[in-house]
């Protein structure tokens, strides 16, 4: 019996259609080819793009379930998307399937993506962004500074929120002198932008307010839609302090983020936004200190210096003035020594006399004149024997 049951297994394998992967891939990518234009349903999770690529990369999850499947979308047309995109979100998927057929994993080739229940809201938040950028309401230029030294600072939150306690954490470590005035308010739902809007109002008036924050743990796009409000967006525009967002969500960008004179990634880095580092603060003052003791003692050094080289000119100036004046009368000395009539005589020379003073010309005697000769030692009388031109 064994053996007959070989002789029919031999003769079965003779007959069979056998085809290699690459066939078998490529024959079956025939027939994924053919379902075109379908609807997915799903969640967006390991999304991958990159400005390098032509493609973006995703997976469409049943959130029920659990199910997967690949999908890929042109990234051109996957940028176009207003808001972006991202993972966790819902969307309706609209494409062909496909094969990569060297590992022979079938994906889905999408021509549109569109968020469930939210395509309305998206459209209208892009069209509001629009008209708002036009309005000049997020010009970089209308952004104000924030306080270094805020006398109070502002928080809107939530109720119960957990982004309230990290922010009194962070300012409570980080400046404990600072006074923190607190507006719990609703953040959710369609009351929420007018609760919104007069507790930013509220919280601008309150005495000693120099900049107030906005924080929220994050959230759905759903859960946001209160911060990109208009009457919300406007009055963080119009309000009269700087304002610092902090809502936590890096996908869906409210447009209060754009309004705000700041944005921070977290409530926690909000806080280090608005309040200075006590300790820092000490350790700047340390530093200050030091360097007015170093450029005190250095100037110290430098005028000691000063008045010990004053005292030395001091000390030598009246010898030094003595010996200048000395040095002066003995140059007048000596040229008046030069200029002196004796010290004509001591070379040889003599003065002659008559009757009307000294002689100048010989014409002014006579032959028999009597005339006194003065000579650099002593005189004596002569007369005159004779006269010549």
């Amino acid at each position: 019996m064994p053996h007959t049951l070989a002789c029919v297994h031999e003769a079965s394998a003779a007959e069979r259609k056998v085809y290699t992967v690459a066939e078998f891939n490529r024959r079956l990518a025939t027939y994924v080819g053919r379902v075109r234009d379908v609807w997915v349903e799903g969640e967006i999770s390991e999304l991958r793009r990159s400005s390098a690529w032509a493609t973006v990369f995703l997976t469409l999850k049943d959130g029920r379930t659990g199910a997967c499947l690949a999908a890929t979308m042109p990234r051109r047309r996957f940028d176009l998307i207003e808001p972006a995109l991202g993972e966790g979100e819902r969307v309706q998927a609209n494409g062909s399937l496909s094969l990569y057929e060297a590992r022979g994993e079938v994906s889905l080739r999408l021509a549109a993506l569109e968020r469930v229940g939210t395509g309305d809201h998206a459209a209208a938040l892009a069209l509001l962004r629009r008209t708002l950028e036009d309005e000049g309401l997020f010009a970089a230029g209308r952004k104000r500074r924030l306080p270094r030294f805020p006398r109070a600072v502002g928080l809107l939150t939530g109720v119960d929120a957990a982004a309230r306690g990290d922010v009194i954490a962070a300012v409570a470590t980080r400046y404990p002198a600072v006074r923190l005035v607190i507006a719990e308010t609703r953040v959710q739902g369609p009351a929420a932008p007018a609760a919104i809007v007069g507790a930013l109002a509220r919280l601008a008036s309150a005495d000693g307010v120099d900049v107030v924050i906005l924080a929220r743990g994050g959230g759905s796009f759903e859960d946001l839609l209160p911060f990109s409000d208009e009457r919300v967006v406007r009055a963080v525009a119009a309000c009269p302090v700087p304002v610092v967002s902090a809502l936590l969500n890096k996908q869906d960008e409210p447009l209060c983020d754009l309004a705000a004179d700041v944005r921070a990634p977290t409530p926690t880095a909000a806080a280090r936004l608005v309040v200075p580092d006590l300790d820092e603060l000490r350790a700047g003052i340390g530093r200050a200190r030091q360097r007015l003791g170093a450029g005190a003692a250095r100037i110290r050094e430098r005028d000691h210096a000063r008045l010990v080289r004053s005292r030395e000119r001091l000390v030598a100036a009246p010898a030094l003035l003595l010996e200048r004046r000395r040095t002066t009368l003995d140059r007048s000395a000596a040229r008046l020594q030069a200029l002196s009539p004796h010290a004509t005589l001591a070379r040889g020379y003599a003065i002659v006399r008559d009757g009307g003073g000294v002689l100048r010309d010989a014409g002014a005697v006579a032959a028999g004149d009597v005339v006194e000769v003065t000579l650099a030692r002593g005189g004596f009388g002569a007369r005159v024997e004779e006269v010549r031109p």
